[in-house]
């Protein structure tokens, strides 16, 4: 028996690094998952890897910054299964630029997807989680939206932090109907995001500085984040909602 025996999930930004380990964490303990994004050619890799372990899945191209291409995945998502029981928002980008850098495009960006979209879908799901009493919507913030901010990642932080804020009001909302809603700060995990316009050197000396930030001398895996995904989406978190869980390998400076 499975955690999540016959469930149905939606996991957004599921092509890759923290949405894929979900995902595929969440058909390995019993739940059918329909995952979403802007990569379908990943996507549907994915879905095979969720197929494989004798669970059924879902691929739909989607924007989570656009109302409509959320309300797709939504409808296409209950035509097929019927239901919804957990929502992981997990679709996430970055700008790396200063307050005086910013952009006002990039800014936009950055808050359309990270906490927009959180918005958009978590307003879509609730209507079917509220018709069934039932519902586990996990949220993937960061621990750059608890305090201490980044240097060049001012939209980014400001989203993250939007994203905690939300997470407390949906659960206040939608706790009567037995909807649970947390979210996840996780700290440095590797993904092919954490990467992005550096250097390879660069990023060494990133990742030597974020270890000795980290009480346990380490940076995380996205099975870390997955493992607590997992946690919160099942039985065993009920007693749970409102809360946001850092998952930083200790943060000394973030605590």
């Amino acid at each position: 028996m499975g955690k999540l025996d016959e469930k149905v999930a939606i996991v957004t930004g599921g092509s890759s690094g923290i949405g894929q380990s979900i995902a595929l964490t969440f058909s390995k303990a019993g739940a059918d998952v329909v995952v979403c994004g802007r990569s379908v050619a990943n996507l549907q890799k994915v879905a095979e890897e969720i197929k494989a372990s004798g669970r059924h899945s879902l691929v739909v191209a989607t924007d989570v910054s656009v109302k409509e291409q959320v309300r797709n995945v939504v409808k296409q998502t209950v035509d097929k299964f019927g239901k919804i029981d957990i929502l992981v928002n997990n679709a996430g980008v970055l700008r790396a630029a200063t307050l005086l850098e910013m952009t006002e495009e990039d800014w936009d960006y950055v808050i359309d997807i990270n906490l927009k979209g959180v918005f958009l879908c978590t307003q879509a799901v609730a209507k079917y989680m509220i018709e069934q009493r039932y519902g586990k919507i996990i949220n993937i913030s960061s621990i750059s939206g608890r305090g201490g901010g980044l240097g060049d990642g001012v939209s980014y932080c400001a989203s993250k932090a939007g994203v905690i804020q939300l997470t407390k009001n949906a659960a206040y909302e939608l706790g009567a109907y037995g909807i649970s809603v947390n979210s996840i700060a996780p700290g440095l995990i590797i993904t092919p995001m954490t990467s992005l316009e550096t250097s390879p050197e660069q990023f060494e000396r990133f990742i030597e500085s974020r270890k000795k930030a980290s009480v346990l001398g380490k940076v995380g895996d996205p099975q870390d984040i997955a493992n607590v995904a997992l946690f919160l989406a099942s039985e065993d978190s009920s007693f749970i909602s409102g809360q946001t869980i850092p998952v930083d390998g200790g943060r000394t400076n973030r605590m």
